[in-house]
């Protein structure tokens, strides 16, 4: 017998080409996109205006002692020749209104920017009608219970708060924020290779 040789055999074979794992007409896939710069400025700006609005809230529980005769003073301005303890009452009412509002104000802006971070419809209306809350309080501050020395530096955190809250409205109406609420869900098609 004699010994037959394959030429083949000393060469190497190549793979076949393999199927694209691609497929142009794949379903889309939802991914997690970070949000643009101008929302994650917005988010920054809420989350500074949340450490104020808090801020301020303890400060006004801890200066209460201090304000209500001051608040009593105001609203004996208003109604003389009553008993002492009317005025006393009425201040009380006047600081837990204010005080309630604060933080029912923050509570809900918390709530309106974890549901603007999840890109729920008409968020920046509702937030918009938060900021006119808090001028409302803040004007009611003025008149009310942001009297004297320490009502001053009351005065200034609610008005730093307000100012925090436009900033951060101001950049969630920027186009790239515009854009990202709009499109609700970033979406990508197929696999990613």
């Amino acid at each position: 017998m004699t010994e037959h040789t394959n030429p083949a055999a000393g060469r190497k074979r190549e793979a076949p080409e393999r199927p694209s794992v691609a497929n142009p007409n794949a379903a889309p896939v939802l991914v997690r996109l970070p949000p643009p710069f101008s929302v994650r400025m917005s988010q920054f700006f809420w989350v500074l205006s949340f450490a104020v609005g808090g801020f301020t809230t303890v400060y006004f529980f801890i200066i209460r002692q201090t304000q209500l005769p001051l608040i009593a003073d105001v609203v004996r301005g208003v109604s003389e020749g009553r008993d002492d303890q009317t005025y006393e009452t009425a201040a009380d009412i006047v600081f837990w209104t204010i005080f309630g509002l604060l933080v029912a104000t923050l509570l809900a802006q918390i709530t309106l920017l974890v549901s603007f971070m999840s890109r729920r419809p008409h968020m920046r209306w509702w937030q918009l009608g938060t900021l006119a809350v808090q001028v409302a309080i803040l004007l009611l501050s003025v008149e009310l219970v942001a009297i004297g020395d320490q009502g001053r530096q009351l005065r200034l955190l609610l008005a730093a708060e307000c100012g925090l809250v436009l900033i951060a409205l101001l950049w969630s109406v920027l186009p790239g924020a515009i854009a990202w609420s709009a499109r609700q869900h970033d979406i990508r098609r197929g696999p990613e290779l």
